[in-house]
């Protein structure tokens, strides 16, 4: 294989680095680390594979897998899943007993049902494991090369991989294992890795080898290559690594930078060698994931109450019944000389009545089992899989960039969409794009840019709305409205620039879209452009400004051969944005060495680009703790400058007296950027004289090659010293861009009344620019800070110190927000995971859990995959409301899996995360719609379907146990086994699936702001399937995201609480009363035929039976808000299946019609009393129904009644004051989002409207 890499891979860009690279070498170094004692027992033999398969170390090889079965744990595993389920458990139990001697059914009809819901149910789960175990294949089919023996390399699976296997990683490949890092394409043996998978940063990360190690830089070095590895045993601890290598007879120590972990990629880096340390689950990645959970949505888990409440009257009537039994038995039997008690068996016999009753106790559990449904479950999954499919092809969710629609991995969750209160969310690839653009700045104290941000651009839209002369904001104030449009001029002159000035906004929205996008670049502004800012009376500054952004990095320019254009290898997204913004500026960076940087300026005067050399002198590179880098060069005319850039709170303070100059504006403007969501830098430089850097500079290497453990602190000491007195020159505004649609997505989704928690590894300053960008911060918010104290490892009792002063910061920061007055006040969380491994102990995660609960948003940053889990756990139970996780990277497997719901994002950056979620979407916007459309409508769905099914086998059931208490408790049905067998499989499961399926709570006539939201739809993308279900779906989806408060009703559970389960359960006993008793009066002592003949049993069950079906389906009409005519077809068709089925049963032979036989033509049509039965029972069961809907809807209307009635009379068209003040009403009050940024300015404005008003009354009056 090629070793490629070109000029660049023979720089030694170790040099560079001044903290990322520290390597002692062995003579210097103090020894190898002590690996005695448990958890340190791994012992790797470099090159040998084959002893690591056999005892006794016998490794794992690199297969994985994520799925919840496998083939033989299967059949265990998804039947205990299936009888968790309390009905199934009760029908298990009466498919055993119908084995016996007293079953009043068949073994065959109990044990069918009950093998082909379970049946279903597992081929479903197999179904959507079989997904996962499909996404296992392809990561474990990925390939990578090997080597084999005779220093020959070739490409196997990853599954193939083993322990001791030497591997070689190319460019832009991910690490299939833990790796030791051998050597690199570069001299030096350092590589670029990004660990984006693993913690969410996006910036490089440099590794480096051991110098013993560095010659193994060739295939053909390998053929010999022998060595031992002894290190720590798999963890989960990404950032840590302790072990040795022995090689050629020494002992060399390990650290964290010499490990490449899997699911890493490399980057800048050609390729590199590395031998196999952890593989399979025994990987840090994997070590941090967890075994995929058996989610049940809360509805089901309440459904098994009910089915508890059921059984226990199913229990309670039976007792009654064989009590009835047995007293009949004893008492009546002997009377009864048609039964022949002389010849009674043991089952009826008056000799042993308790032993009847007992028998019968156990045929009248059998009996009375139609109270509980067993098609619930079936109903209930395949209303699941089509609302899973509607979710799939629900063309809104569609991304055409990527191509990737919506896909529902698991339907058991759909109704858990609708019910969540708390969303937890990664940032990096699942809020933003991984994309800086350079869009402002500030030189001189002088704004440059007039691009705005998107978040700028989402609240000036919402500003404009707001700011209208009808908005309701200015109408309180009681002035004319010409009066008022002066002052609204004046207002706006006073406004300083931190303002929004909407009309700039507009027009730079209308233009960006002509102007031809440029990567990392969307800086708008021709004073700086063109060479027009030599023109500036600050043309020095300016030219500074611009050298700093070309000179101070450590990136590597690429030569695009094809077109002459030049790309940039950067450690970070800003710096590149950085290096582009320079090249369109004029100073492009082209070239470096191993002690120069070549930049080629642009100048208006000269025909060609200058080119100049600036020698590299030192580079003092960035760190977290740091929060700043700096270069020393020198230029062509020998002066030396450090040029530095870092966060504003570390430059400023940093400033030298004569260099504060421009401090103040410069603070002003910073503050601007931040309130438009840009993450911003500070600026500065400084003249060095030579004997000044000479001293420096001696003193810098005299630290720099220190030996001891004190090495890096005297570094951050010396360089202390040089990055002082600093003079500022200007900042940097960089929009770190947000995926489309991220910020409208979550104001809409806090609309809702959603809570949002981001989970990130990125570092602090970029999580909170981040909150500011999405505006889940603002400005005016008050940030907590919840940090870790520092404090010597040495001191007694340090983890106990550390504990404390955290406890006493949460303890602090809750009194703060209960002692707050304004209620306009809003507080924002932010905690490392430094300080979360404290405060997720069990003595402190309740106290943290009521602070964040408290906060109107929370970021976590630096957290691990396992903390973000812990929190999500801590989320989900400490809260006890529905949470949900998003995420796109292996990082986020252990909240997904840990949530009530996961949300992979099926990006660019693998797979993992969907493969462990159950619901997938290629962008977070398309949350919005997936909860508040989706998630409402099945909530609502299956929250009613379920109610009604209990309320209609109350119904039914209840008339079962009246009729035998009726004939005296003898176990005498009045109905035909073929009645009570069609009525859950057929003549009341298509009406109820209909309802699960297609029943929206708003009208679907006006449609009219739906087009103006969505985009018109191209026929090609359309199926005639997809097609007749988003007729259904799109209409009512504007209402759905114009009323995000109609989704609070899934949360507050108000479609399935136990008032409305037991209402409608009341509802099924007295439609039960009313169907026995009534059709019993009718019936008991009257003719029911022309001749005078009264109603036998057969005439008045089968009454009995037609009024039941007429009496659930039109309740089931009465529910339903909206109509198709799928479900017209099913409702209807339903009563007349019945009818059908009457007249084709009867018309069969006596022999198998039994008492049926032309039962409807000769016996029941002909009746009048048949019809007005019908009718009078159906009337009187569904009367209460329609007293209590219409009683609501007058006294106490839900939203959704408003919203029907508005559209109903077409209020929104008529009536737009009234449309707009329901809409602002459905709108929860929310502290998050552009909404609430939008309100606070406004109303600070108003404020200033209201001061101004007051100040110029006061001057009318003293001038008249």
């Amino acid at each position: 294989m090629p070793m490629g890499g070109g000029i660049k891979d023979k720089l030694r860009l170790s040099n560079l680095y001044t903290f990322s690279c520290l390597r002692p070498s062995i003579l210097q170094s103090e020894g190898p680390h002590s690996l005695t004692g448990p958890g340190f027992s791994r012992v790797v033999f470099c090159n040998k594979p084959r002893l690591h398969r056999r005892a006794p170390l016998n490794y794992p090889s690199n297969y994985i897998s994520t799925t919840k079965y496998n083939i033989v744990t299967f059949l265990p595993k998804a039947i205990f899943e299936q009888f968790r389920r309390v009905a199934n458990m009760y029908f298990l139990m009466a498919a055993i007993l119908s084995l016996t001697k007293v079953s009043p059914f068949s073994p065959a009809s109990m044990i069918a049902p009950l093998a082909f819901v379970v049946g279903l149910s597992m081929a479903k789960e197999a179904l959507e494991d079989s997904r996962r175990f499909i996404q296992d294949v392809k990561v474990n089919s990925r390939k990578v090369s090997i080597h084999r023996g005779d220093g020959r390399f070739r490409y196997k699976p990853w599954q193939k991989l083993r322990v001791g296997d030497i591997v070689k990683v190319e460019k832009d490949q991910f690490f299939p294992a833990d790796l030791l890092l051998l050597s690199s394409s570069y001299e030096d043996g350092i590589c670029y890795v990004e660990t984006m998978n693993l913690d969410g940063e996006t910036n490089l990360k440099v590794k480096r080898s051991l110098e013993v190690t560095l010659p193994l830089d060739d295939d053909a070095t390998f053929k010999n290559f022998t060595g031992t590895v002894r290190c720590e045993d798999p963890n989960p601890n990404l950032y840590t690594f302790i072990g040795n290598l022995e090689y050629e007879g020494e002992v060399h120590a390990l650290d964290p930078s010499q490990i490449l972990l899997r699911d890493s990629k490399l980057r800048n880096t050609t390729y590199v060698y590395g031998v196999v340390i952890f593989t399979g689950h025994d990987s840090k990645v994997m070590q941090n994931s967890t075994d995929s959970p058996s989610k049940r949505s809360t509805i089901e888990k309440k459904m098994d109450y009910i089915i508890y409440c059921l059984f226990s009257l199913l229990v309670l009537i039976s007792i009654i019944s064989s009590s009835g039994f047995a007293w009949n038995t004893e008492r009546k039997m002997p009377q009864w000389w048609y039964m022949r008690p002389d010849r009674a068996v043991v089952y009826f016999s008056p000799e042993n009545a308790p032993l009847a009753g007992f028998y019968h106790l156990v045929t009248a559990f059998i009996l009375y089992g139609y109270l509980i449904p067993i098609s619930l479950y079936v109903s209930i999954e395949v209303v699941k899989v089509l609302q899973a499919s509607f979710i799939n092809h629900d063309i809104h969710m569609y991304d055409e960039e990527s191509g990737v629609a919506a896909q529902a991995r698991t339907s058991n969750l759909n109704e858990e969409l609708g019910q969540v209160d708390t969303i937890l969310s990664d940032k990096t690839g699942t809020l933003t794009c991984n994309q800086m653009d350079f869009l402002k700045c500030s030189i001189a104290g002088v704004p440059y840019g007039v691009g705005t941000s998107e978040v700028e651009l989402a609240a000036a839209k919402q500003m404009g709305l707001d700011l209208s002369p009808h908005g309701s904001e200015y109408s309180s104030i009681p002035i004319r409205e010409s009066r008022a449009q002066d002052l609204r001029q004046k207002s706006e002159s006073d406004i300083e620039e931190s303002e929004i000035e909407l009309e700039t906004v507009i027009t730079s929205m209308d233009d960006k879209e002509l102007k031809h996008a440029i990567k990392g670049f969307s800086f708008e502004d021709n004073r700086l452009m063109g060479g027009n800012w030599l023109q500036d009376p600050n043309a020095g500054d300016i030219l500074l400004f611009f050298r700093i952004l070309a000179l101070c990095h450590t990136a590597l320019p690429e030569l695009n051969e094809e077109n002459g254009s030049i790309s940039y290898e950067a450690e970070s997204p800003d710096e590149g944005s950085f290096l582009v913004a320079a090249r369109e500026f004029g100073f492009e960076f082209y070239k470096r060495t191993q002690a120069s940087v070549f930049i080629r300026e642009q100048y208006p005067s000269c025909g060609h680009p200058i080119e100049r050399e600036f020698k590299i002198l030192n580079l003092l590179d960035f760190s977290s703790k740091r929060k700043r880098m700096s270069v020393i060069v020198q230029d062509e005319d020998g002066n030396i400058l450090l040029l530095c850039k870092g966060a504003d709170s570390i430059i400023f303070d940093r400033l030298s007296e004569d260099g504060r100059m421009y401090e103040v504006v410069t603070r002003r403007h910073l503050n601007v950027y931040g309130e438009a969501g840009l993450r911003t830098l500070a600026l500065a430089y400084k003249k060095l004289e030579e004997s000044e850097y000479l001293a420096w500079n001696s003193e810098f290497q005299k630290a720099k090659t220190t030996v001891g453990a004190n090495r890096e602190a005297m570094l951050e000491r010396v360089s202390d010293m040089m990055e002082t007195e600093l003079i500022l020159v200007g900042a940097t505004a960089v929009e770190d861009k947000l995926q489309k649609g991220v910020p409208q997505c979550i104001d809409k989704l806090a609309q809702a009344g959603l809570k949002i928690w981001v989970l990130t590894g990125d570092k602090m300053e970029t999580a909170i620019n981040i909150g500011f960008a999405c505006s889940l911060l603002r400005q005016g918010m008050k940030q907590i800070s919840i940090t870790t104290m520092n404090i010597n490892p040495t001191v007694v009792n340090a983890d106990k110190v550390v504990k404390e002063n955290i406890l006493m910061q949460i303890t602090n920061a809750s009194d703060m927000i209960k002692q707050e007055k304004d209620r306009h006040a809003a507080f924002a969380l932010v905690i490392d995971g430094k300080t979360l491994s404290y405060a997720l102990k069990e003595d402190m995660k309740h106290q943290l859990l009521s602070l964040a609960v408290a906060c109107a948003s929370v970021i976590c940053c630096r957290v691990s995959p396992k903390q973000k889990a812990l929190v999500t756990k801590l989320v989900k139970e400490g809260s006890g409301k529905i949470t949900l996780a998003i995420g796109d990277g292996a990082n986020d497997v252990g909240m997904i899996q840990e949530a009530d719901i996961g949300i992979g994002i099926s990006g660019v950056e693998g797979m993992q995360a969907v493969m462990a979620s159950d619901y997938a979407v290629s962008q977070f916007r398309f949350l919005e719609r997936l909860l508040l459309v989706h998630g409402h409508w099945c909530y609502k769905r299956i929250a009613q379907m379920v109610c009604y099914f209990f309320y209609k086998n109350i119904a039914f059931g209840l008339t079962i146990f009246y009729f035998e208490a009726f004939a005296g408790f003898s176990g005498q049905s009045i109905y035909d086994d073929w009645y009570m067998i069609l009525f859950n499989v057929i003549l009341t499961s298509l009406p109820v699936i209909s309802l699960g399926v297609f029943e929206q709570d708003v009208s679907s006539e006006v449609c009219s702001e739906v087009r103006s939201q969505f985009p018109p739809l191209p026929p090609h993308q359309f199926s005639s399937y997809t097609c007749s279900i988003n007729n259904l779906t799109v209409m009512d989806i504007a209402v759905a995201l114009q009323f995000p408060a109609l989704y609070q009703q899934g949360p507050k559970n108000l479609f399935f609480d136990w008032t409305r389960i037991f209402g409608w359960m009341a509802n099924g006993l007295y439609a039960s009363l009313t169907i026995f008793f009534l059709n019993l009066l009718i019936f008991c002592n009257q003719a029911f035929r022309e001749d005078g003949q009264t109603a036998d049993m057969a005439a008045v069950g089968a009454t009995m039976f037609t009024c039941i079906i007429w009496a659930v389906n039109c309740q089931i009409a009465l529910t339903m808000s909206h109509f198709t005519w799928i479900q017209h077809l099913f409702v209807w068709g339903s009563i007349i299946t019945w009818y059908l089925f009457l007249f084709l049963y009867g018309m069969l032979p006596p022999i198998k019609s039994h008492n049926a036989y032309q039962l409807l033509v000769e016996v029941l049509w002909p009746a009048a009393t048949f019809w007005s039965s019908t009718l009078l029972v159906t009337a009187v069961c569904i009367l209460p129904y329609m007293a209590y809907i219409s009683y609501q809807r007058c006294v106490n209307p839900m939203d959704h009644h408003i919203i029907q009635e508005i559209k109903h009379y077409k209020k929104d068209v008529t009536d737009q004051h009234m449309w707009r003040r329901e809409r602002s009403k459905a709108r929860q009050e929310t502290k998050i989002g552009f909404t609430a940024r939008v309100d606070a300015k406004i109303r600070q404005l108003k404020g200033r409207l209201q001061k101004k008003c007051s100040s110029l009354s006061l001057s009318t009056l003293t001038t008249s």
